[in-house]
């Protein structure tokens, strides 16, 4: 596999347009990759690299990339790019939840096995849920375990008081889908995808939100699109039609606070706690809320020079934290 200086070459020359310091790189990837056995790989990465050598299309599409990772140019201010190395191992989520984002990642990793029978695997993802509990977190897990960028969109650029231009924004969004391979997140969607019903909608927004859907139905690309939400009561019903799979991320039961305070607290010795009252302090908070009500509890340890955390710290943090409203309702 690559080291991590050839990813980051990788990148970039991806990101600086050089294309002949992009191959070269890719190259002496695949003569590692054959060095340690994985002749298969190494051959398959040789063949590609010269594929797009020698087709002019080929290459252009690879230059087309540049665009979105540079600071400059329309499209660039409507993504924001990163490159997460999140893993499923490093979230605390319910087991359906994590279930769920398993077989996602299943069938993308095996969509060319899917495709061979006329099968598509699913892509378009809508994340709902009290803010904290995981939401965009999911989608750098997603892009971590896939080995792809995550573009998030700029929805603050993409709405302008000028609908047109705003059907525009998401015209080249949607391009890009298809040209560079990814995982889109539009987080907040109920800004874009409002209920076309609402007594104050009008009808420029209404012709937005159609537009949206439309790209949506249209969109064919490998890219994935995640798409999350603190209030679907606000979502236009038609968006929940658009989406492969919708995920419910409740507020964390017992089990999950519990396995949030261990992870967060794992420098710390935590044998003396008392499992009942710190429980009982973590209803109605999310995921984010917990964190840092143990990370406040473990300042407090070390700027008293223990290295024990104390119950009452632990409770007393989680106390001072603000509750969510929403419930562990299902949607």
């Amino acid at each position: 596999m690559a080291s991590n200086d050839q990813l980051k070459a990788l990148v970039k020359s991806h990101a600086d347009g050089d294309d002949p310091q992009f191959y070269a790189v890719a190259m002496q990837v695949a003569a590692k990759a054959a060095r340690s056995g994985q002749d298969k790989f190494a051959q398959e990465l040789r063949d590609l690299v010269d594929d797009l050598r020698k087709s002019a299309a080929s290459s252009s599409r690879v230059a087309s990339i540049v665009p979105v990772n540079q600071p400059r140019g329309e499209l660039a201010s409507l993504l924001a790019v990163s490159y997460p190395d999140t893993r499923l191992a490093h979230l605390s989520l319910s087991s359906e939840v994590a279930d769920r984002i398993q077989h996602v990642l299943l069938e993308q990793r095996q969509r060319d096995k899917l495709a061979r029978h006329g099968l598509t695997p699913v892509r378009r993802i809508l994340l709902v849920g009290p803010p904290g509990t995981g939401k965009t977190s999911t989608a750098r897990l997603i892009a971590g375990e896939l080995g792809l960028p995550l573009f998030s969109i700029r929805l603050d650029s993409i709405i302008t008081k000028f609908m047109g231009e705003t059907a525009a924004k998401l015209r080249l969004i949607f391009n890009a889908l298809v040209e560079t391979r990814g995982v889109y997140l539009f987080d907040e969607i109920d800004a874009l995808a409002g209920d076309r019903a609402a007594a104050n909608d009008v009808g420029e927004i209404r012709r937005v939100l159609n537009s949206f859907l439309q790209f949506l139905e249209e969109d064919t690309s490998e890219s994935v699109v995640v798409a999350a939400t603190n209030h679907p009561q606000l979502l236009d019903g038609a968006i929940f039609r658009r989406f492969d799979t919708v995920m419910n991320f409740p507020l964390p039961d017992d089990a999950v606070a519990k396995e949030v305070i261990k992870n967060r607290l794992a420098n710390f010795s935590i044998g003396n706690l008392s499992w009942k009252r710190v429980l009982e302090s973590v209803r109605g908070l999310s995921h984010a809320e917990i964190a840092t009500a143990a990370e406040h509890a473990a300042k407090r340890t070390v700027l008293s020079g223990r290295a024990q955390i104390l119950t009452d710290d632990l409770v007393s943090a989680l106390t001072e934290r603000p509750r969510t409203q929403s419930s562990r309702k299902d949607f």
